[in-house]
């Protein structure tokens, strides 16, 4: 069976790294310019391009690579960059490790408008004040990281959570809206966690309205307010991804991958995938092969 190459650490020379950042000139260099193949991460990525040509492809969706870009990629995200010519930019990549040991909490990753998970991952468009920005903080971040400063590390995460900052004040959603609360951001969350958990058995809202001990109609309006759909849709795109993931990347029938997601049916797996994507699983398949 084949299956998704997934990098596990950082840097595979340093086992215990929880942070990296590279000049995408140098990995296009020493890639000799060849196209890496599909693969996803255990961490968060982030790509900062200044300049750029060719093609940024997120769980099957294709963005180009232009100037002036900000890329957000997060764990388990399949992705693959096809660069026409050699690129300048970072590409910087940190774990759930990283934010722990630089008192960075989960909620705050989480109330980001950033690292949308399963669903589209256009680039971010910031004008040339908003980029020069975000490029400096890089660059403190690429010169701390590659010095011997004292508790570079807490300065490298505290330089991050700015960058952060100023990529999500681009964004129309704000998630310090006041409207949304401490307690709207914990429920997005718990909520994101128990779908992961899961979806490959339970497709409903009630399921895990229930779980959250609140209401479905509560849990829509939270998730609406926050991410732009409701909470079935979220389950649904959950469910999308990992079918397209599994067809693209494994040989299994698609019989077996209805009931590795929940579906006691093929043709109500095959209905639900054409519904969602309007293409058959087979048509999916076929289609991946031949691009």
């Amino acid at each position: 069976m084949n299956t998704v190459k997934t990098y596990q650490k950082i840097n595979s020379e340093k086992k215990n790294a929880t942070f990296g950042i590279s000049k995408m000139e140098d990995i296009y260099t020493k890639r000799n310019g060849k196209f890496d193949e599909p693969h996803r991460h255990n961490y968060y990525t982030v790509l900062i391009i200044n300049k750029a040509l060719g093609f940024h492809k997120i769980d099957f969706m294709s963005y180009n690579l232009s100037n002036k870009q900000i890329f957000f990629v997060g764990p388990g995200q399949v992705h693959q960059l096809l660069e026409s010519e050699k690129s300048l930019g970072f590409v910087m990549t940190f774990s759930n490790q990283f934010l722990i040991e630089n008192s960075i909490s989960m909620s705050f990753i989480d109330g980001l408008n950033l690292f949308q998970n399963y669903d589209q991952n256009p680039p971010l468009l910031p004008d040339q004040e908003q980029f020069d920005a975000i490029e400096n903080f890089t660059n403190q971040i690429f010169a701390l990281f590659n010095s011997d400063a004292k508790m570079k590390n807490l300065s490298i995460g505290a330089f991050l959570k700015l960058l952060l900052i100023e990529c999500n004040n681009i964004c129309e959603i704000n998630p310090n809206d006041i409207d949304m609360g401490a307690s709207g951001y914990n429920l997005i969350r718990a909520f994101k966690t128990a779908v992961d958990k899961n979806y490959k058995k339970e497709h409903a809202t009630s399921f895990y309205a229930k779980a959250l001990h609140i209401t479905p109609d509560h849990l829509n309006r939270t998730i609406k307010s926050k991410i732009g759909k409701t909470a079935k849709e979220y389950i649904q795109s959950r469910i999308i991804i990992e079918a397209k993931r599994l067809l693209y990347f494994t040989d299994a029938s698609n019989k077996e991958i209805g009931y590795e997601l929940g579906f006691n049916e093929p043709a109500n797996f095959s209905a639900f995938f054409k519904k969602c994507t309007q293409s058959s699983p087979s048509n999916f398949r076929k289609n991946k092969i031949k691009s």
